[in-house]
């Protein structure tokens, strides 16, 4: 299995990530595109990143601005992370020799990426999501994100990767199976964020489970929800899942938050002869 480790906030270059990924035998750092660091001007500079991930022999995953909208009633907004996500596929496409060179060439590079769930209007009795109450706009800038998606992937091997965090809303659901439909999305697993839930996601991931081709592999606990913390300080089934993400070839990373955390991670790994 390949196990990776995300951007910490505790390092501040990209070199700090980097040599720590090395330290610890990761084989990817998840570049995250919510840090200034990662933003997309920064991303373009391909040669700085692919001249750090051979010297360390790792490559590149990416997660997407976690804020990313592709359905903002502003068209404005809607554009603009339209074109981020083009031009992030441009840079992952510079970077797949490096999983071809360190990785698992059977795995594609994926853009991690949030389901954005829009505002929500409070009633007397209730909340309505503007997306339920406008789903027929919701869906057809979904129809269009799925296929510029398509035209701008092409034939390479990347993959948007949807990714569950607080509970699926009906109308994302709905959004998410019409991308499942394109070889060019698949699904992420959380497992921190999904018990933090009471996994009120996993009838919805195990329906699509034959799309799930990346995790996020981290602690958890319900009552109080918390996630984010080191494999063993949760009640999390570690084992049934990442059993999982081996079935499903799926590449996992290690989204702690802190240094600590993550060591704490790999060695409960090498511990149990799993890495």
């Amino acid at each position: 299995m390949q196990f990776g480790m995300p951007t910490l906030i505790e390092n501040k270059t990209l070199g700090d990530n980097v040599e720590l990924c090395r330290e610890l035998g990761l084989q990817f750092i998840e570049l995250n595109m919510n840090f200034p660091e990662y933003q997309i001007d920064k991303l373009e500079k391909t040669d700085e990143f692919i001249e750090a991930a051979r010297e360390a022999g790792i490559y590149y995953t990416i997660h997407l601005d976690e804020k990313l909208n592709i359905a903002d009633f502003n068209s404005l907004v809607t554009e603009a992370y339209l074109e981020t996500v083009r031009r992030t596929i441009g840079v992952a496409r510079k970077l797949l020799p490096l999983r071809d060179a360190y990785g698992d060439k059977s795995q594609p590079i994926t853009l991690n990426m949030h389901m954005e769930h829009g505002i929500f209007i409070t009633l007397p009795d209730r909340k309505v999501q503007m997306y339920d109450r406008d789903f027929d706009t919701y869906m057809k800038s979904f129809k269009r994100y799925r296929a510029l998606v398509e035209e701008w992937i092409g034939d390479s091997d990347i993959k948007i990767a949807v990714e569950n965090t607080d509970g699926f809303r009906d109308y994302e659901k709905k959004a998410i199976e019409y991308t499942m439909e394109s070889p060019c999305f698949c699904m992420t697993w959380d497992i921190g964020h999904s018990k933090a839930v009471a996994e009120k996601d996993v009838p919805f991931i195990m329906e699509n489970v034959a799309h799930l081709r990346h995790f996020h592999i981290h602690d958890g606990r319900e009552n109080p929800p918390k996630n984010h913390l080191a494999l063993g300080d949760g009640e999390i089934d570690l084992s049934e899942r990442l059993s999982l993400a081996e079935e499903r070839n799926a590449r996992c990373v290690l989204e702690t938050k802190t240094i600590e955390a993550l060591r704490k991670s790999v060695a409960w790994l090498k511990e149990r002869g799993i890495m």
